[in-house]
Order: structure tokens, then sequence, then C-alpha cells
């Protein structure tokens, strides 16, 4: 078959997607692929397409058990023969798997980069016809990206032991500077390089100040998603527990995920999530990666992410469907602090710098008041106007605004009146007149700016500061010193004056959520009977229900109501692979909700 007529019987679409098409090709004719696309934007189809179109096997290197699972589980639903080798399986398994490999029963085989270790397993390798290998979120191979993984600096391997073999590396999250490092790591031979846009206009992102726990805003947030999914992320273990025992009390099915729970216990919260038993999952980052779960609707963050790319990798578990979805980041000046005690238990090293700097950069991206979508292309050297309607800066209707210069200008002569020697926590002190001894034995107390600043709070101060930052009117120094930088000093002289956004400096207002996922022209109950439909036949088969159809595939269906099997298969996400499966069901239901 050729490549347009795989996408519609076994994928189910009518045409590529953006750069898709490009990557296939790439791919077909045997080069070396490094593609960099949003999370959503399709990367799987990018090698799963022209594997079927090549003789051989198709071997993917994947970072996460859960996320192989759940790729070969949808594969096999598209009348695909592919399985996964892991250490969770029985030898008699392993051997049932060894046995379709070497017979030519396979088309996609995934594993995890552990497996190179092993001599014997290069060696079981180079007895089967491979066609291309794929190395998937490509990232982890970097030191200088976010989730490093040791084992996936000896990938090497591939490219030592089968020198003829194309590799295609993809990721949706890496800096030129990361992009290299994956080239340079894996051998690549001049590279396809294929940059989607790192844009998700289906994404609709909103920060907002934390005010105590967050948990008053969390639930009005979640009045919006009563019957979806979301992933919750918190800072730390202690917190995933506390909150997801808070959420259960209120009404919503909500478990923990973390690195330290036993692993069967991981595994049967992912598996209720992914078949929808539960709503919500409150997790570390250790959640970030292993899901392939369409349809999420919601990302929360209950506090600053540690970079940049870890929070757009996370938020990119969102709408993978391609449907609006909702982001919220509920951040605070004390999530720096704590980020920073981290960072600095480590070895001194360009690595630890390079920590500190990607903190910076969030902690702007937090309270930045420009186009947050914008802010997030540009540090991946990306280019966007403003995303116009998605993000809440640039869906703001004439936001009220409130001068700081006075606030600023004191803030800044704590910081020079003390010598430029300390950071944020002992400059807000001394302004707010603290007795901590440091404050007392450095003689700070006899200071003119001493307790000027006392009328305002400790959390009204670090708003202020916030902004400075975010202008440049102050930065770090040696030992995350403050210093005043030439637009501080402007600043400070009366030369230039400062606004912000009120809201930020009113961190005890409640915050009424307005849901951007609300599809208009959607026949809601159509829908639901068709989501029902779709959970009972998942029920039964074993499988999450989005293997089954995507929720934007049932809403075309709602929509439409096709009446006979061509107008079936022109519904996106309806193969002929699908229909023989599941066809018949969904269009007698689809006749009935017509008549």
């Amino acid at each position: 078959m050729q490549k347009y007529e795989i996408l519609k019987t076994v994928f189910g679409h009518d045409k590529f997607r953006s750069f898709q098409e490009e990557a296939v090709d790439s791919i077909l004719h045997q080069e070396d692929v490094l593609m960099i696309l949003p999370t959503g934007g399709g990367k799987s189809l990018c090698y799963q397409l022209p594997s079927l179109m090549m003789p051989g096997v198709t071997v993917v290197v994947s970072p996460l058990l859960a996320l192989m699972h759940d790729q070969v589980m949808a594969l096999k639903a598209n009348g695909i023969k592919a399985e996964m080798m892991s250490s969770m399986q029985t030898r008699e398994e392993l051997d049932l798997i060894r046995y379709d490999l070497l017979s030519g029963e396979l088309k996609l085989l995934y594993i995890a980069p552990e497996r190179f270790s092993a001599p014997s397993f290069l060696d079981l390798l180079k007895q089967v016809p491979i066609n291309f290998f794929v190395i998937d979120e490509a990232h982890c191979v970097s030191e200088w990206g976010h989730e490093f993984r040791e084992d996936y600096r000896k990938l090497h391997l591939l490219r030592e032991n089968f020198p003829s073999i194309g590799i295609a590396a993809f990721t949706a999250t890496a800096t030129p500077k990361v992009q290299t490092d994956i080239s340079q790591a894996l051998l690549l031979n001049s590279p396809k390089e294929i940059r989607g846009k790192i844009f998700r206009e289906n994404l609709h992102i909103s920060v907002e100040p934390r005010i105590k726990d967050g948990k008053s805003q969390l639930l009005e947030f979640l009045k919006n998603f009563k019957d979806d999914s979301g992933i919750i992320y918190a800072f730390s273990r202690k917190q995933t527990e506390s909150l997801a025992e808070f959420l259960q009390k209120q009404g919503v099915k909500a478990l923990p995920f973390h690195a330290g729970l036993p692993n069967h216990v991981k595994q049967e919260t992912f598996r209720k999530f992914v078949h929808d038993e539960i709503q919500v999952v409150v997790a570390t980052i250790a959640f970030g990666m292993g899901i392939d779960k369409s349809n999420i609707r919601f990302v929360v963050h209950m506090s600053l992410p540690k970079t940049i790319e870890n929070y757009y990798q996370e938020i990119g578990r969102a709408g993978r469907d391609g449907l609006d979805s909702e982001v919220l980041l509920l951040s605070s000046g004390s999530d720096m602090m704590m980020q920073r005690e981290f960072i600095e238990q480590l070895e001194e090293s360009p690595y630890k710098q390079n920590a500190f700097n990607k903190l910076e950069l969030i902690s702007r991206y937090a309270s930045a008041e420009a186009c947050r979508h914008q802010y997030i292309a540009s540090y991946f050297e990306d280019e966007l106007e403003d995303c116009e309607t998605k993000c809440d800066n640039c869906t703001a209707q004439e936001v009220e605004k409130t001068d700081i210069s006075i606030h600023s200008q004191k803030l800044l002569s704590s910081v020079y009146r003390t010598g430029q020697r300390f950071g944020q926590s002992y400059v807000i002190d001394v302004l707010r007149g603290s007795t901590v001894e440091k404050i007392l034995d450095n003689g700070h107390d006899s200071l003119s700016v001493y307790g000027i600043g006392k009328d305002k709070s400790k959390a009204y101060w670090e708003r202020i500061m916030e902004r400075l930052m975010e202008l440049g009117a102050l930065k770090r120094g040696e030992f995350r010193a403050l210093m005043i930088d030439t637009i501080g000093m402007q600043i400070l002289k009366k030369e230039l004056s400062i606004e912000i956004k009120t809201e930020r400096l009113n961190v005890k207002a409640k915050k009424e959520y307005k849901s951007h996922t609300q599809d208009l022209d959607l026949n809601t109950e159509d829908f639901e009977s068709l989501r029902a439909l779709r959970a009972e036949i998942a029920k039964k088969e074993g499988k999450p229900a989005y293997i089954v159809f995507g929720d934007k595939t049932l809403k075309e269906m709602a929509n439409h109501l096709p009446q006979d099997k061509e107008q079936m298969l022109n519904i996106n996400g309806v193969g002929e692979v699908k229909f023989e499966r599941y066809g018949e069901k969904f269009l007698n239901m689809c006749i009935e909700l017509k008549t």
C-alpha cells in the first residue's frame, strides 16, 4: 500500500498533519532524522507508518514501560503486529516475543534503553532484518536536557553495531543546544532536522498567584471539569498524597502518584487513570512522560516547575487529541526558595549554574505580563507574534494596573543599602523591620531603609521583587545575591516609573475560572451516548476508552451522525481496521440517534 492509503485505512486520517509527511519521506529514504514536534503533534505516526511500508522490523527505544504498553496496545487495536520487551515480563512471554521477532512476525518492537547493556540483546538484533531504529523522548540523551538518563548515553551502540541502518530521533522539547547534543550522542549522520512549531494552539494557559496552599483555587478551577480527566502536579511526594486525600473528601476521584510508591500501586493507579476509573492523578514529575492518554483536558501545577522544559513537557500531556484543554499554574515566591535549596545541594559544576539559570527563566515566565505562549516559543528559539486568545495575558480585558514606583524604589534602596550582597529573603526582612539575628549582627537595623516596608506583607514585597526581576532591574550575582542593573538605577533615581497588574498584588482575591474548553457546536447528548457505548466496549475488552476511539472522533460522529459505512469512514480517526472492529456498533448507535 502507498502511504496515503495506509494513512486512511490503518490510521483513519485523510491527510498528514504539519511536518509528518516530511518525516515519513525522510525515513523511507533511509536518512537519519531528528524531529522536534510538540506533544500531540503526531510524532508516533511519523515512524509507525513507514514501518508498515518497509520490509523488516522497526526497533523503538522508549524510556518508560507505561508509555510503551500504551503505544503497543494502540497499534494492536489498529491491526499492527507490535510487542514490547521489559523486565516485567516472564521468561515464557519473552521467549514468545523472540520467536515472533526472529520469524519476521513483528513490525514494531518497543524496548527500554537498559536492554543495550546486555551484549546478548545486541546479538539477538543482529539476527533480525531491522529497517530503522527510533529513539523516542530523545532529549533524555542530553546532559543539558531536563530529563537526562544515563542509559540513553549508551545508544551510540546502535550506530556502532548497525552502521548502515537509519536512526530517527523524536522529542517534544529541545533547545538548539540539546539538539546538537542529541545528534552527537547518537552519532547521527547529517540528520534531516524537522522542527515543528512550539505553539500548542489548543492549550489555554493561565498563571495565578497561589493563595495559601492553593486548595480553594484548585476546587474553583475543577468546577469546569466535572467529567474530564486531568493531572495535578505537586512539589513533593507528601503533597501529592495530602492533596489527593483532600480531593477525595471533596468528591473528586483522585489518587497520588510518585516514585516512592510500590510498583504495584503505581501500576494500578496508572491503569485506573487510563481506563477512566479515576478522574485525577496528583503527581510529582515521576508522572511526566509516562502517559499516552489522549483525552486529558487539564493540567494544574500547584507550584513552580524546575524548568521551562519540564513545564512544557508536563502541560503537553493535555489535549493530545487536538481538542481545547486548560493549563493552570499556581505559584508564589516561596517556590523559588524551595527550588533553590535543592539546587544548592548539588556539587559545583556548570550544570549547577545551568539549573539556577533555568529556574530564573521559569520564574520570569510565571510573573510575565506578555503572551505566555510567546515566552515559551522564544525560550526554544521559535517565533510567535502572540497567541491572541490562548493565554490569560492575551485574553485579559482592560487590565487594571497599579503604579509601584515608590515601593520599587524602597526595595531597590534596601538592596543598595545592604551592599548588594544578600538574597531576596534578607532584603525583604530588612524592609519589613525583622529582628532576626543576622540583620542585627550586620547592624542593618540602623539603616534608613530598615522597617520602611513593614506596612506590607512578605508576599506583597515578593510580587514587587518578581516584577523588578522580570524587567531586568534586578539580577542575581554570586551566591544568588541581588544586584541592581541599569534599569534598576533609573527607577531608583526616579527617572523611570513602573507598573504591575493590580490583581498580582491582591494575593487574597478569589479567582473565578472560566472554562475555555467548552465546544458550543457539540451535540452534547449524542456525544454522551456515544461515549457510554465506547466505555462499555473498552471495559469489555479491558483497554482504555481512547484506544477504541478518541474524543475528537466521537465529537465528529456526534455532530454528523453518519448513516452508512462510507459516511462513517469519512470521520477522522475511523479507518478500515477500526471500522471492522467497532464500526457497526457505532454506526447503529448513530442511526438510532438520528431517528
